[in-house]
């Protein structure tokens, strides 16, 4: 189990906003909505699998919809916008900001600007996710800072400024429209396996079972492995690199998470855009990334060099 941080005495963060109350309860109102209703539907596409059970239908529909919006959170919003771990088109990186948005994670510029923050202060006071900043000690204070890193802080009334965390991205014509459209890519999102459904089957309960799956189980699935990101991978694993925080490496999810569970790797290299550095660590996203590399789909894609890996190991 790591070991709790100290809590600076931090007095002022730059880059952070806080919201309107009118902001601040929208988003709370939408947070919970976004979390709410995907569980809801978990439920009962659970208790159709009693009835019918899973169709391969759905089946290929949820874990299409879960693979190409969950790399879009993974090579897109994380390794490629926030890290710039490689270079590649405007089609591809428009493509990537779409994708990333349909995971229903939040629009490009605020994830972005949530993660580079998260990087700047690992751990520390001015970390938007770090479940080691709660100030209760002992079983209570541990499982605060899980929930606080899981998804409690969605619900605070603070944001990352992207004029400060991303300026890149703010500056970008395509981005700032990608970005604005991001209610539209959530529509996508959800409407787009239903709508898949009813074409393969031409029923409603087809629709109504693709929908299930496909939009509010994956979403649901997506969300929870995203967040575990954040709370386990900077509380309980594996530390073979040295890092100024808590992060470590979890075998259990790297599959499902497309590598981004090695977490610990990732953090003693940010700028890399592989992150299973040894062959037995599963790095689904960084084998993509190598497989576009070779077919001239992205370029200048950076990794970790052998001196790198001798300076920081453990």
């Amino acid at each position: 189990m790591a070991q709790v941080l100290e809590r600076p005495e931090v007095q002022d963060v730059p880059g952070i906003v806080r919201l309107t109350p009118r902001q601040a309860a929208w988003q709370r109102r939408s947070v919970l909505v976004l979390t709410l209703v995907p569980f809801a539907g978990l439920i009962l596409a659970v208790a159709t699998l009693w009835g019918t059970g899973l169709s391969i239908t759905d089946a290929a529909i949820a874990l299409g919809c879960y693979v190409f919006t969950g790399l879009g959170v993974t090579i897109g919003y994380h390794r490629y916008f926030t890290h710039q771990g490689f270079t590649t088109s405007r089609p591809v990186r428009a493509l990537l900001a779409v994708a990333g948005s349909m995971a229903v994670q939040g629009s490009v510029l605020a994830w972005v600007a949530d993660h580079r923050r998260h990087h700047a202060y690992s751990d520390k006071e001015g970390d938007p996710h770090s479940p080691h900043l709660e100030e209760s000690t002992g079983l209570a204070g541990i499982l605060k800072g899980l929930w606080h890193a899981h998804m409690g802080w969605l619900f605070e009334d603070k944001a990352s400024a992207p004029e400060r965390w991303c300026p890149d991205l703010a500056r970008d014509p395509l981005m700032v429209r990608i970005n604005k459209l991001f209610p539209l890519w959530m529509v996508m999102s959800f409407g787009l396996p239903p709508l898949l459904g009813y074409l393969f089957t031409g029923t409603l309960v087809g629709t109504v079972t693709a929908g299930l799956w496909g939009s509010l189980v994956r979403v649901f699935m997506l969300h929870h492995v995203t967040w575990s990101i954040n709370s386990i991978c900077h509380f309980y694993g594996e530390r073979p690199f040295r890092s100024d925080d808590h992060s470590t490496n979890n075998w259990p999810l790297a599959l499902i998470s497309f590598g981004e569970s090695w977490h610990n790797n990732h953090h003693a290299f940010p700028t890399s855009a592989v992150h299973g550095i040894k062959r037995s660590q599963i790095d689904v996203s960084g084998l993509l990334i190598t497989f576009a590399e070779k077919v001239g789909l992205v370029k200048d894609v950076k990794r970790v060099t052998e001196k790198q890996l001798r300076l920081k190991s453990s």
